[in-house]
């Protein structure tokens, strides 16, 4: 009877999880807007912080230090942003002349393998039946039928006219593109909230950790300071090591398209710097830009395949070299658990959902790592590096 109790107490508690589970997976998917928000907003009040304890060693009041910083950060994203569009409408000033640079090449290519088409006709297919005409296939007869005379007195029927169906479904490319774009939208229509978000987490921050800290137990509390300075740390590092290796790539890659004599070199430059950052997709799309940039100055397809390759080596040699030592030693999960948390995030949140993979990971594993009862799990989504000692807690927190 105690038996049958406790596998009924098993069977529920494993019920409720899987519900649990489904519910946030649905909050997440059904209100990527707004969760996205919040998780950028808080990232970057975590990446904004250390500037505003500086403000207030200044004895500056938080509210306006917050305010200050907020205020120069927007101020530093105007000025990259006006560099950026200028850049780009003089882009779009001179897309007459990639279409017609596009329509070279493709007409080019389209030379190329015909000859490459008459080529393989030449060698694969046997002399013989090259020279032999009958060889060649015979040409098709009407039939019998249609050959016979026809009553001159009785005009033909006229051929039946073709019924013209209007297909209005969309394609299953055109419905994942505009999913893609439905998502980046969303986000878009509710970024500005993001300055306020930012404003108001960091001006109000210690007044949040002591709410927050007061929910739980007196004997819990140390471990929910741990995990929140963990998680921020850990936020903090991971987009600062991004932002340096995409300085360090963008650095490189400018001077390799500077060397080429590519129109809008820094512009392209750093685009595909920052772009070879997204997991698994950065390769290609760290390629776009160079390569469209091309379309103003080479005609000849061996320059494109040439500038391809060198944007592919810049990409392996930061992943497999700098990659590891900038950012993977901040974040310690294993090559497995980032795939998954990549298919995952973006099945949920589209394309921003791969951006946001990893640090959204390696915080659920902060807050693992300082649980005591939970950091076998921890481990489980880490890497063999030992784990960093627990951050102390100052005062004002604990």
């Amino acid at each position: 009877m105690t038996q049958r109790v406790e596998e009924r107490s098993g069977l529920r508690s494993l019920a409720i999880l899987v519900t649990g589970l489904a519910a946030v997976i649905a909050l997440l998917y059904f209100g990527r807007a707004f969760c996205i928000t919040l998780v950028i907003s808080t990232i970057l009040a975590f990446l904004l912080e250390p500037f505003v304890g500086l403000f207030m060693r200044a004895r500056l009041p938080r509210g306006f230090a917050s305010f200050l910083v907020c205020t120069v950060a927007l101020f530093a994203l105007y000025l990259a942003g006006l560099a950026m569009v200028t850049q780009a409408v003089n882009l779009a000033d001179d897309l007459p002349e990639f279409t017609q640079r596009l329509n070279v090449i493709v007409d080019r290519i389209a030379v190329e393998v015909d000859k490459f088409e008459t080529t393989l006709y030449k060698n694969v297919v046997p002399r013989r039946l090259q020279n032999d005409p009958r060889g060649a296939t015979p040409e098709p007869q009407p039939p019998a039928s249609s050959r016979k005379k026809r009553n001159p007195s009785v005009p033909a029927a006229p051929p039946p006219v073709p019924e013209v169906r209007i297909h209005q479904d969309r394609s299953p490319l055109v419905q994942s593109v505009a999913g893609y774009v439905s998502s980046f939208y969303e986000t878009f229509l509710m970024i500005s909230f993001v300055p306020f978000l930012v404003y108001f987490t960091l001006s109000w921050s210690e007044h949040i950790s002591r709410t927050v800290l007061a929910v739980y137990r007196e004997s819990d509390r140390p471990r929910a300071g741990r995990s929140w300075i963990a998680i921020a740390s850990m936020a903090r590092a991971y987009v600062v090591g991004n932002v340096i290796l995409g300085i360090v790539i963008s650095v490189v890659s400018c001077v390799v398209f500077f060397s080429w004599h590519l129109p809008y070199w820094l512009l392209v430059g750093i685009l595909s710097g920052f772009l070879s950052l997204i997991p698994y997709v950065g390769l290609p799309l760290a390629m776009i830009p160079a390569v469209v940039a091309a379309l103003l100055t080479y005609d000849a397809l061996t320059p494109y395949f040439v500038i391809c390759l060198e944007v592919g080596i810049i990409h392996l040699l930061a992943l497999n070299l700098l990659y590891p030592a900038v950012v993977g030693a901040r974040v310690h999960l294993n090559p497995l658990v980032v795939t998954i948390a990549l298919m995952f995030w973006g099945t949920i949140w589209g394309g921003l959902g791969l951006v946001l993979a990893i640090p959204m990971t390696a915080a659920v594993k902060a807050y693992l790592d300082n649980t005591d009862s939970m950091q076998e799990y921890g481990r489980l989504l880490g890497d063999q590096t030992p784990a960093a000692p627990p951050p102390k807690i100052p005062e004002k927190v604990a």
